[in-house]
């Protein structure tokens, strides 16, 4: 019975999704909507749209669930992200408006040169392919287990479906389409998640005024650690690291910044990052409140969580509250998962197709925009395929805390990316092309080999400021190779 109202409810939603995608793209559907949606999105509903990219299903089930070990450490992170948002806003955004970019990544091709540009550009494709494969995973995961299980159905299968789900609303038009439906569902998952707060609140008999009292003073409300510079909830490393972190996770990364990128100008982009900025602090607060209700709720009844801290809010909302919470919570998670996957698909297509095939603008030319466009559905489809082998293949592996997991492979993965940025803004120097590849590549096993040395010789573990190491590393690097050119047209 669980399992076919549930299925109801995803039905309903998903039908919601097409209705969208099939207004959306009635007025065009060619490579510029895809790409660009024609540089003629409002600002107001990109900022919204943002908000339900940038926190997924993972940060709906594993904020709540990381309070158990964590209290609510993970606010000095959220503090950071918002500078970084001001980085983004007043650094990077002048400079992709400037050279008119349609991939981000373009402007290292113009800095350093051709090897450059598809280091940062493959450095984006795998990091972004296995991120939205591990956020993705976790809701696959959660259906399977609360509907598909009980009907026999394998977790491929399940897999496979949410994946075509997702690639035919957003196959024809794109970014033009995934802005409207991310605003949507943006919507919708803010109101699962105050509705789902509620009632946990109803459940354990708590008012408003009650429930601020109960979780200020619940030992789990500790938001800030100054004491302790080993530990990897310091405050000063989660809020830098929170910080850099959103500067690479969004300013360098083609599936945020392609959204802000079809606003006509940049005063409005500019507006918009610090919109969906501000709002971050709120919402994660209001998840992490959640995680601390949970907590009280379960010691009220008597429950025994589960070990895995991702499993909390799922198993309460699915056996305890009801079938209306468990709704809720289903397109909560669902809108959460989907608005930051879409994105992430249609990001990975543009960046292969601009930076890695090179896709020429068609200027009016039918027949080749009719090539372009049978080119991007055929890579649309790839990539499609890729997420869902990669979800099999974390579903093997398996992991305690996702969104702990994602932070990390940020560390190895968008370090480069930062290192060949900030290099690239602040200094005048122009390294060996042909050699950045390398230095790319060896700066995150350098980052490795010392993390391992730490923790084997020094009792130390190596938390987010593994990020700023790595962009330091490669920034090092690309200087050697500028100090190597230096001498060598000296001496010609």
């Amino acid at each position: 019975m669980q399992g076919t109202f549930i299925l109801i409810v995803i039905a309903v939603y998903l039908g919601l999704l097409m209705l969208v995608s099939y207004f959306t793209s009635r007025k065009g559907s060619d490579n510029d909507a895809f790409f660009r949606a024609n540089k003629s999105s409002k600002w107001y509903v990109v900022a919204v749209a943002m908000i339900g990219t940038s926190i997924s299903g993972v940060t709906f089930v594993s904020v709540p669930g990381m309070v158990r070990n964590l209290d609510m450490t993970y606010m000095q992170m959220v503090f950071g992200f918002f500078f970084g948002y001001l980085v983004i806003a007043y650094v990077l955004l002048p400079l992709y408006y400037r050279l008119n970019l349609t991939t981000i990544y373009g402007y290292l091709g113009q800095r350093y040169g051709e090897k450059s540009y598809k280091s940062g550009a493959w450095f984006f494709l795998v990091s972004k392919i296995v991120g939205a494969a591990a956020r993705l995973y976790l809701v696959a995961f959660i259906l399977q287990s609360l509907v598909f299980d009980q009907w026999g159905v394998p977790f491929v299968l399940t897999v496979v479906g949410i994946i075509l789900v997702i690639w035919l609303y957003s196959n024809k038009s794109g970014i033009k389409t995934i802005i409207w439906t991310d605003w949507l569902q943006t919507l919708l998952f803010l109101v699962a998640l105050v509705l789902i707060i509620f009632y946990v609140s109803k459940e354990i008999n708590m008012n408003i005024g009650e429930m601020v009292v109960a979780i200020k003073n619940n030992p789990h409300s500790r938001m800030f650690v100054f004491d302790d510079w080993a530990s990897t909830q310091n405050f000063f490393k989660h809020f830098f690291s929170g910080m850099f972190i959103t500067i690479v996770m969004t300013g360098l990364d083609q599936d945020q910044m392609q959204k802000n990128l079809t606003i006509r100008n940049l005063k409005d982009a500019q507006k918009n990052v610090v919109s969906y900025g501000l709002a971050f602090a709120p919402i994660n607060f209001l998840f992490l409140c959640l995680g601390v209700l949970l907590l009280i709720f379960a010691q009220q009844k008597g429950i025994e969580l589960p070990a895995v801290s991702d499993n909390i809010l799922p198993m309460i909302a699915s056996q305890y509250l009801g079938e209306v919470v468990l709704g809720v919570f289903v397109v909560g998670i669902v809108a959460a998962a989907f608005s930051s996957a879409d994105s992430a698909l249609t990001a990975l297509t543009t960046s292969f197709c601009v930076d890695i095939l090179e896709m020429k603008t068609a200027n009016n030319n039918s027949d080749l925009e009719k090539q372009n466009i049978h080119t991007r559905r055929l890579v649309h489809i790839g990539i499609s395929t890729v997420f869902v082998i990669i979800i099999l293949i974390i579903d093997a592996i398996g992991s305690d805390s996702i969104i702990t997991a994602i932070y990390k492979l940020a560390s190895y993965t968008y370090g480069p990316l930062l290192g060949l940025y900030v290099f690239g803004l602040y200094t005048r120097l122009k390294p060996v092309d042909k050699y950045v590849p390398y230095v790319a590549v060896l700066a995150p096993i350098l980052c490795f080999a010392f993390e391992v040395a730490m923790k084997k010789f020094a009792g130390y573990i190596v938390g987010y400021e593994l990020l700023l190491m790595n962009g330091l590393l490669t920034g090092l690097g690309l200087w050697l190779l500028s100090v190597r050119r230096s001498d060598q047209m000296v001496r010609q």
